[in-house]
């Protein structure tokens, strides 16, 4: 049986090679012991900086394991490797008509393993497929028009598509790994299989999604682009079919919506038919950009090398006042600010990366966690509205065209002469403004508390360089499609939330994980009744 060993270093100037006598010295072994050695995670230890170490964990293969276990068994970062648990879907007998709604990743996840169930699958998308949104994203930000069913938030591929493509997730759940593997085979980098840290990037991203897309298909799965939810059909209480924007109903005997954040006139039409939800917390602010060096100064204690990636950091600050936390979200080193506008006359910023994470500046959202308490009303839909009120305040500030409200960090904070830096990523632009006047006044005053603090563990972080880019207000959905613990909706039976805009994921790992759930519900509903082939 193969051994695992965790946290062995190398120094930048070091080279892999040299881990197969790391493992032996470590372990006692002789010369040439080790063998069929691979690396199965690569992580950063910048604790120490500017002596920047790269850790790894490896698994590999000794002479006379049973000796070399038995002696070396109580090595505290020595462990067994256990066999991979096999998580292929096994065809059903019977399986029934699905309907699922939104391309993103719960989507996606869910249509995929269901159709390898057998179940016949419609996937419904509101957007475009991602060759031709990336082409109305690109126009949008060329000052083109915004096209309200396919930008950065709706289309194929969900608002990740347009994002640092991270898969890091705070659920540590088994299957992970699968949706690693799914996403190397559609064409994502391998190294996201070993990375302590994984991102895709949105470039790359854009080539799974077409991958994906002809798996799907070859699955049997009946894809339809623009068509829109408009309705929700029931029989004796039990969700039967739904009706499409071209007025045309789509029968099923399961629906599973994984509509996204930013499906408004979803969660309106959802409030409008009795589907149970409440409003949830969630966090709003701004983006913080920084030239991408001096963020690998601080964290690094040098402007960049070959075997190191652009930087990245996290920040949070619990205030014991207010309870209230600040924290940094989304970052995305080496990349761009972009205006993610899926409303007409709203603007609302994200971060994006490319994966070679190699743009001039870095960014991250600096968000304020808000209440049910703080929207507008105490309906379910109050947290939307809430959140719509700022993107038209925005928008306004802005100029009326699109361009995001913008403020030196260190004129934020009534530090320094006011200005604003030359230069920034956002696409299509930056409009000077007093960001003050936009925010509500505890974010405000929550942002000025935590600056500070964050300027004290990131010596640097508050600089003149530094530009904040407004407003940063879709960090998750601002809503729950309640549910229950079999999958289903508390007051629709038959109708599956899934994903970060039913307010059960965040981020585009947990989104899919999320997703998979979903689908093995309902497998196992059917399984329970029919059994498998």
């Amino acid at each position: 049986m193969p051994l695992r060993l965790r946290d062995l270093p190398l120094t930048l100037e070091q080279d892999e090679s040299l881990l197969p006598s790391l493992v032996e010295k470590e372990l006692g072994l002789n010369d040439g012991e080790v063998h069929d050695l691979r690396v199965v995670r690569q992580g950063i230890d910048a604790r120490k900086k500017p002596r920047v170490l790269r850790i790894y964990t490896v698994e590999f293969r000794v002479k006379n394991e049973a000796a070399v276990w038995k002696r070396t068994r109580n090595h505290p970062r020595l462990e067994q490797v256990s066999p991979q648990p096999c998580y292929e879907a096994q065809p059903l007998a019977l399986p029934g008509r699905i309907l699922v709604v939104g391309m993103g990743p719960a989507g996606l996840f869910a249509a995929l393993r269901l159709a390898q169930y057998g179940f016949s699958v419609m996937l419904l998308e509101r957007g475009r497929p991602v060759e031709e949104r990336v082409r109305d994203v690109r126009d949008f930000w060329a000052g083109k028009g915004l096209c309200p069913e396919s930008n950065v938030q709706f289309g194929e591929g969900g608002a990740g598509t347009f994002s640092d493509g991270k898969l890091t997730t705070r659920v540590n759940h088994p299957w992970t790994r699968l949706v690693l593997e799914t996403l190397v085979r559609f064409g994502a980098p391998a190294d996201i299989l070993i990375q302590a840290k994984p991102h895709v990037g949105t470039d790359r991203l854009r080539l799974v999604l077409i991958h994906f897309r002809q798996e799907l298909l070859r699955l049997g799965v009946d894809i339809r682009y623009q068509t829109k939810l408009t309705d929700v059909l029931t029989h004796k209480g039990h969700v039967c079919g739904a009706v499409l924007g071209d007025g045309l109903t789509a029968a099923c005997d399961a629906l599973v919506l994984a509509p996204g954040h930013s499906a408004r006139d979803t969660y309106e039409m959802l409030a409008s038919v009795g589907v149970r939800m409440q409003a949830k917390p969630f966090a709003v602010g701004v983006r913080v950009e920084h030239p991408s060096e001096r963020i690998n100064n601080i964290q690094y204690g040098f402007p960049t090398h070959p075997r190191l990636p652009a930087a990245e950091y996290a920040l949070s600050y619990n205030n014991p006042e207010s309870g209230r936390g600040t924290y940094s979200f989304c970052m995305c080193p080496g990349g761009e600010v972009v205006v993610a506008s899926s409303e007409e006359e709203g603007v609302v910023v994200n971060g994006m990366s490319y994966l070679s994470r190699s743009g001039p500046f870095s960014n991250s959202a600096l968000v304020v966690s808000v209440r049910p308490e703080d929207f507008p009303g105490d309906d379910c839909l109050a947290g939307m509205r809430f959140q719509r009120e700022l993107e038209k305040k925005a928008f306004l500030a802005g100029g009326a065209d699109y361009n995001a409200p913008a403020q030196s960090l260190m004129d934020f904070m009534g530090q320094g002469k006011p200005s604003l830096p030359p230069v920034s990523s956002c696409r299509p632009g930056i409009q000077q403004v007093d960001l003050e006047a936009l925010l509500p006044a505890f974010v405000t005053s929550e942002l000025r508390e935590a600056l500070p603090v964050f300027q004290r563990r990131m010596k640097g972080f508050v600089c003149p360089e530094a530009v904040l880019i407004g407003l940063e207000t879709r960090t998750s959905a601002p809503l729950r499609i309640l549910r229950g613990e079999d999958g289903q909706s508390l007051s629709h039976p038959g109708l599956y939330p899934a994903g970060e805009g039913a307010g059960y994921a965040g981020g585009i790992m947990s989104a899919a994980l999320d997703g998979l759930k979903v689908a093995e519900y309902i497998a196992q509903k059917v399984k329970d009744v029919h059994g498998t082939v």
